[in-house]
C-alpha cells in the first residue's frame, strides 16, 4: 500500500482477476447452455406432436426445419464443450493470457449459444398454429384410448359372466384374445403409430369389443330365444304334416266338379307339403344339436331355413283350400267377382279424367284394353258350357286388376309431382 490510498496488484492479483472473468463466462455459457437444452427437448416435443398428427408436406416441413435447427445446435454446444475442454481455470499456476483466452472463447460460445436459441424461438413461434392443431387432435387419444380399454375390461366381464351361468363362449372368447395385438399398439402411443391411426385402431377396439361384450350378455337371451324358435317350428311341422295329408280329398273335390285346367298345377302339392314336412324335421334335429353345443350362427341358420321350409309347405297346402274356395264363389256366380272388376275399372277412369276434358293416352288406352279384356273374359266364361275354366276366368281377373292398379298408381304419382 502506498500512502495515497491506491492498492497496486502484483501479477499473482491479475491471474486471480483473470480466472474470476473466465470463470464467470464459463458459468454464463454453461447457463445458455442448458437453456438451449431445455428449450430443444421441448421443442421437439411440440415437432413430435405436429408430425404424429400432420403427415402433410406442411409437416413435413416442420420436421426437416427442426432437423436443419438439430445441426446448428449441436455445432454450438460442440463449440461451447471444446472451449470448456481446453481450458481448465482450476489449476493453480493459471497464466493470465490463457485465462482471457479462455474468456474471449467462453464469450462467444455463449454468444453462439444465444444465437442459436434465438433462432430456435423464433422457430417455435413459427409453428404455434401447427401445433395447437396438433394438440387438439392429440387431446382426442387418450378418450378414446380409454373408451377402448373400458369397452375391453367390459367385454371380458360379460365373457366371465356367460361362463359363470354355464356358456362356453369359446368363439367370444377367440374373437376378444385377437384383440390383444391392438391393445399393445394402442399402449405404445400415438407418437409410433400417428394420431390418426390410434384413434382409428382405438374406436375400431371399442367397436370390436363393445360387441364381444354385448353378444355375450345376450348369450342367455340369445339361447331362451332358440329353444322358442325350437318348439314353434317343431309344433309348425308337425301341423305341416297333418295338414299335408288332408289336401288329397281337395284335389279330388276339384277333380270332381271341375275341369284339369283348373287344378292340374296343383298335383304336387301333397308331396311338396309332406317333403317340406321331413326336411324341416331333419332340420330341426341338426338345429337342436347346434343348440346343445351352443354353435347359435349355426343354430339361428338352419332354424332359418326350417322357417322357409315350413312357408313352402304352408303356402302349397293353402293354395288348393284356397283354390277350391274361389272355383266355388265363382261357380256359384261370377257377377259378383266381374262386378268388383268393373267396379274398379270405372273408378280408375274417373281418375284418369280428373281435371282434363281428354285423358293421358298412356291411361286411357290400358284401361280401354283392360275393359275389352274383361268383356272377352266373361263371355269365354259364359260359352264354356257346362264344364268351363273358371280358374282362366280368375287368373284373367286378377292380371286385368293388376293393370288398373298399375294405371292408378302412375296417375297418383303424377298428380302428385304436379302438386
Amino acid at each position: 500500500m502506498s500512502g495515497g490510498g491506491t492498492r497496486w496488484w502484483g501479477r499473482g492479483g491479475r491471474a486471480e482477476s483473470a480466472r474470476a472473468d473466465a470463470q464467470a463466462a464459463k458459468d454464463a455459457a454453461a447457463a445458455s447452455f442448458y437453456e438451449l437444452d431445455t428449450a430443444q427437448r421441448e421443442a421437439r416435443i411440440s415437432v413430435e406432436a405436429i408430425t404424429a398428427v400432420d403427415g402433410s408436406p406442411a409437416g413435413r416441413k416442420v420436421a426437416a426445419d427442426f432437423q436443419a435447427l438439430g445441426h446448428r445446435i449441436d455445432e454450438a454446444s460442440h463449440a461451447y464443450i471444446t472451449a470448456v475442454d481446453v481450458h481448465d481455470l482450476d489449476r493453480d499456476e493459471l497464466d493470465t493470457a490463457v485465462a482471457q483466452q479462455a474468456t474471449r472463447e467462453l464469450r462467444q460460445a455463449r454468444e453462439r449459444l444465444e444465437r442459436t436459441r434465438s433462432e430456435l424461438e423464433h422457430f417455435v413461434r413459427g409453428i404455434a398454429p401447427q401445433l395447437g392443431r396438433a394438440e387438439e387432435q392429440l387431446a382426442q387419444v387418450a378418450p378414446a384410448v380409454e373408451r377402448a380399454r373400458q369397452a375391453l375390461l367390459g367385454a371380458t366381464r360379460a365373457l366371465d359372466g356367460a361362463r359363470e351361468a354355464g356358456f362356453s363362449a369359446d368363439e367370444l372368447a377367440a374373437r376378444l384374445a385377437a384383440l390383444s395385438p391392438e391393445l399393445t399398439k394402442l399402449n405404445e402411443g400415438a407418437g409410433q403409430h400417428g394420431v390418426r391411426g390410434t384413434i382409428r385402431r382405438a374406436e375400431d377396439v371399442q367397436r370390436r369389443a363393445g360387441a364381444v361384450g354385448e353378444e355375450a350378455r345376450r348369450l342367455p337371451e340369445q339361447a331362451a330365444e332358440i329353444d322358442r324358435r325350437l318348439a314353434s317350428l317343431r309344433t309348425r311341422a308337425q301341423a305341416l304334416a297333418t295338414r299335408a295329408g288332408k289336401v288329397e280329398p281337395v284335389l279330388s273335390e276339384l277333380r270332381r266338379r271341375f275341369s284339369a285346367a283348373c287344378w292340374e298345377d296343383l298335383q304336387h302339392v301333397p308331396a311338396r307339403a309332406q317333403d317340406a314336412s321331413r326336411q324341416a324335421e331333419a332340420k330341426l334335429r341338426e338345429a337342436q344339436a347346434a343348440r346343445e353345443e351352443q354353435r347359435w350362427a349355426d343354430a339361428t341358420a338352419l332354424l332359418a331355413s326350417v322357417r322357409a321350409l315350413l312357408n313352402t309347405g304352408d303356402g302349397a297346402v293353402a293354395a288348393a283350400g284356397e283354390r277350391l274356395d274361389r272355383l266355388n264363389d265363382v261357380a256359384f256366380s261370377h257377377a259378383q267377382e266381374t262386378e268388383r272388376v268393373r267396379f274398379a275399372l270405372r273408378d280408375a277412369q274417373r281418375l284418369a279424367m280428373a281435371g282434363r276434358n281428354t285423358p293421358d293416352p298412356r291411361h286411357a288406352r290400358p284401361l280401354d284394353d283392360a275393359v275389352a279384356r274383361l268383356e272377352r273374359a266373361v263371355g269365354v266364361l259364359e260359352a264354356g258350357g257346362r264344364n268351363p275354366d273358371y280358374w282362366h276366368f280368375l287368373t284373367e281377373l286378377d292380371a286385368i286388376r293388376e293393370t288398373v292398379a298399375g294405371v292408378v298408381q302412375d296417375i297418383r304419382g303424377q298428380l302428385g309431382g304436379a302438386g
